[in-house]
């Protein structure tokens, strides 16, 4: 059995792995939506000055999607990715239309949990299938995609919502628009290959080889078979139990991909993203001006984080990365500190929130969501992936909620002092439990992760 001593061309499953991040642009997209129209929002549908449904409009959203990442796994599993992502774009087209036609909060709200369902249901099984169908060599490099995508998804959000001051009901049509990319995903996808993984679990090994060709090009798709029937000889058939994730064999993984995710969110990203308009104000800079450099520093961050990504590796990413929002919070400390001078401050807070964007879409962004599927055994993959998600989920919902309660009480000094302190505990995590994935196949991952008899 010669193993081919070069790598699969990239090119062939690079459009793939393009459909698939359509998913995550949608993410994006969503995400940022109501953030520049909200007010128009509240006074079209009659809830302006009140602030509980203008935190639901936000946060119904992220109820859709924890229920969505819930049942990602059994979905993904069941009816395989691409169906998964046609199930995923459905639920968003419908929910933009309700958005968008709605004449109450009710209908709003509505559609918003519809689109949260779809936005939980893409990111695991874009991952999933990313990781799935993407030649090992270049793994690391289409996985950042999906951050790439997330990122564009926001700032295209932006963009559409510029003219919504000026023109009556511009909001419905930033509603509307996100119905084009949810439609293509779910067309596109018709023409993309199945995950070979999937189909070989179901006993489907024909087609495994057939996707293959299609993904990997001929010559590879012996080796490509031969790796796969190493681990999974279609024995897979019986069902994964939730009791066995969360303290079975492979309780650790699952853990460590959670703890991950908690420490991406606990490190106040996100904080960071929902208020930092208002932080650049109080430095006197517009709002959409700070977007546009938040949205710049994240993008360039993601950027670097996919060429780098094959060649550190991703715990080097991981590691620096979270060493970075550690130092860029503590610049933020500094800056909410008393003793530091006007000008000062406000360079140092501006500064260290830029900084701490850039470091965060260096490795703490892309890479949680790429490592995970690379470190489950396929047998778990989905299912696993969808714990992790949930919990990332109902973290970010904490966070959205009670970021602005927390900031009165405790002042800015304390908050960034916890979340630098977080940071700092996530670099010891990585440390001491990440292992390098870069360049392995999937089922060398799983061979080096097993349980130590």
């Amino acid at each position: 059995m010669d193993v081919e001593s070069t790598n699969p061309s990239w090119r062939l499953s690079f459009p793939h792995v393009l459909v698939a991040t359509i998913s995550s642009f949608l993410f994006g997209y969503h995400l940022g939506v109501v953030n520049e129209p909200l007010e128009s929002i509240s006074l079209d549908l009659g809830f302006s000055g009140n602030t509980l449904a203008e935190g639901l409009v936000v946060s119904t959203c992220l109820g859709g999607a924890l229920i969505g990442s819930l049942f990602s796994g059994w979905i993904a599993d069941g009816v395989g990715r691409r169906r998964a992502f046609q199930l995923c774009a459905l639920p968003m087209i419908i929910g933009a239309s309700t958005s968008a036609t709605t004449k109450n909060l009710a209908g709003m709200l509505i559609g918003r949990f519809l689109v949260g369902t779809g936005m939980g249901l893409g990111p695991p099984v874009a991952a999933l299938y990313v990781t799935e169908v993407s030649p090992a060599s270049v793994r690391g490099t289409f996985g950042s995609f999906i951050q790439i995508a997330t990122c564009l998804g926001l700032m295209g959000a932006l963009f559409i919502g510029i003219p919504v001051k000026d023109i009556a009901g511009w909001w419905r049509i930033c509603f509307w628009v996100s119905t084009i990319p949810a439609g293509l995903l779910a067309f596109a996808m018709m023409f993309c290959a199945e995950s070979p993984h999937w189909l070989y679990k179901q006993g489907r090994s024909a087609e495994a080889e057939a996707e293959f060709e299609r993904l990997l090009g001929g010559s590879h798709v012996k080796y490509a078979m031969l790796e796969l029937s190493k681990f999974d000889r279609g024995d897979d058939a019986e069902t994964v139990k939730l009791s066995e994730l969360l303290y079975g064999c492979h309780f650790r993984v699952v853990f460590i991909g959670s703890t991950l995710f908690a420490l991406q969110q606990l490190s106040g990203i996100n904080a960071v993203f929902y208020f930092s308009s208002s932080v650049f104000k109080s430095a006197g800079v517009p709002s959409d001006l700070a977007n546009v450099f938040i949205g710049v520093a994240n993008l360039s961050g993601s950027i670097i984080a996919m060429l780098l990504m094959d060649k550190l590796g991703r715990k080097v990413l991981l590691l620096w990365s979270f060493f970075g929002m550690t130092i860029s919070m503590v610049l933020q400390v500094t800056a909410a500190n008393t003793y530091v001078s006007g000008s000062g401050s406000l360079y140092l807070s501006v500064g260290g929130m830029l900084m701490f964007v850039l470091t965060f879409a260096l490795g703490a962004g892309p890479v949680p969501g790429l490592l995970l599927p690379e470190i489950f055994p396929s047998r778990i993959r989905a299912k696993a992936m969808a714990v992790c998600m949930s919990v990332h989920w109902v973290i970010n919902f904490f966070v959205g909620l009670l970021f602005l309660r927390l900031l009165e009480q405790l002042g800015p000094q304390l908050l960034y002092s916890m979340f630098a302190s977080v940071c700092m505990m996530a670099v010891v995590f990585v440390k001491r439990n990440v292992v390098e994935t870069k360049g392995k196949s999937l089922q060398e991952i799983e061979i080096a992760l097993l349980p130590q008899e």
